[in-house]
């Protein structure tokens, strides 16, 4: 890695996060929070890959944000992850606390199986509690309920205008 070399090389302190399915309100429209939520919400058909056993370890982005920060200070040279820690969920419980939190139930369109798509993702934060004092706060359903209450006030001022 480019990365070692130069702390090697040039004693530069180096730490390099790696983040697992980063979420919340406002979060990337290519993503599939973001997706699912206004597919609900407009009442439109879903796509799901698969049968939506895939899981992930999701991660909210303020926890994420935090982690980055206590990263920020002198490690030598670290490589760390920042998840959930080994709680991956599926994408049908994202999609069941959706329709919970939205009132609406969501119309799904199953389709095949991606190939390249992983079955489960996960992150060792072993490293993030040991060298920051890291661990993800917030929990997945209070995420998941913030970014409904997020997407439907934002349908709502994106009618008015």
């Amino acid at each position: 890695m480019v990365e070692y070399t130069y702390h090697y090389l040039y004693k530069i302190d180096v730490s390099v996060v790696r983040y697992f399915t980063v979420y919340g309100p406002a979060g990337r429209p290519d993503m599939s929070p973001y997706i699912f939520a206004d597919k609900i919400h407009k009442d439109e058909e879903l796509p799901v890959f698969g049968d939506g056993s895939q899981s992930r370890d999701f991660t909210y982005v303020d926890d994420i944000a935090k982690g980055t920060i206590l990263a920020a200070k002198p490690l030598d040279y670290e490589i760390i992850n920042l998840g959930g820690g080994n709680n991956p969920y599926t994408l049908i419980q994202m999609i069941e606390l959706m329709e919970k939190f939205s009132g609406k139930k969501a119309k799904l369109k199953l389709q095949d199986k991606i190939a390249a798509d992983m079955d489960v993702t996960w992150a060792d934060i072993s490293k993030a509690k040991k060298r920051l004092g890291w661990e993800p706060k917030v929990g997945f359903e209070k995420v998941i309920k913030k970014l409904m209450e997020w997407h439907q006030l934002f349908k709502i001022e994106k009618i008015k205008k």
